[in-house]
């Protein structure tokens, strides 16, 4: 598949409303998506193996428990909603690092990193074991691939810009990602009824000739 950044953007917000997540964070969840696949990245395959989690049926048990100290929940972190939080609480990373725990999907917290840098005008660096990746809100740092789990994630200010992902104008998703994601936006599709048929299959009982 080739799409516009526009398609994949659209795309992902829907399937991510067909995931039950709300239309706010599926907004945010398309924004993320188009800022991985703007830098090389599968942001179509990541936002896909997110939504399978199904974490939107439950999400209060995905949602940091509290901004004291790690991050954490009882079960998986959402990265939608760590991201979100993340971007809210922007100055918390003036004071010092924030710490993660159990996060789905790490990729994913790069583009609200990225939210971050912008805002305070200086490199954010985020860790999981050996994967490391720097942003300064446009540019993007990362020589290695991201784990599909991060059982600790460290977000600090800092870092070096070096070895930048170039940029891309088009989304390469798999034919795979593609489906599945189209399945999941199918979802928000209101179920077709005998007068929705009518208004909109052409003349529906008028005789127009």
């Amino acid at each position: 598949m080739n799409l516009s950044l526009n398609e994949m953007e659209a795309t992902a917000k829907r399937a991510t409303r067909g995931g039950l997540y709300s239309w706010g964070l599926a907004e945010d969840a398309a924004k993320a998506t188009r800022w991985l696949c703007a830098r090389g990245l599968d942001g179509g395959a990541v936002l896909a193996a997110l939504l399978q989690q199904e974490f939107a049926a439950s999400l209060h048990d995905h949602t940091p428990q509290s901004l004291d100290g790690p991050w954490r929940c009882e079960t998986t972190l959402c990265p939608l909603i760590a991201g979100v939080t993340l971007s809210d609480c922007a100055g918390r990373l003036v004071q010092g690092p924030i710490e993660m725990r159990q996060l789905a999907q790490p990729l994913l917290i790069l583009p609200f990193a990225a939210q971050v840098a912008r805002r305070l005008e200086r490199p954010v660096t985020v860790t999981s074991g050996s994967w490391a990746a720097v942003t300064d809100g446009t540019a993007l740092s990362m020589p290695q691939e991201a784990p599909d789990h991060a059982e600790h994630l460290r977000i600090e200010l800092g870092g070096a810009l070096l070895q930048l992902r170039p940029h891309h104008t088009r989304a390469t998703p798999a034919p795979e990602t593609h489906a599945l994601l189209s399945r999941f936006a199918h979802l928000t599709y209101a179920p077709a009824t005998e007068e929705s048929r009518l208004l909109g299959a052409g003349a529906g009982l008028s005789d127009n000739d």
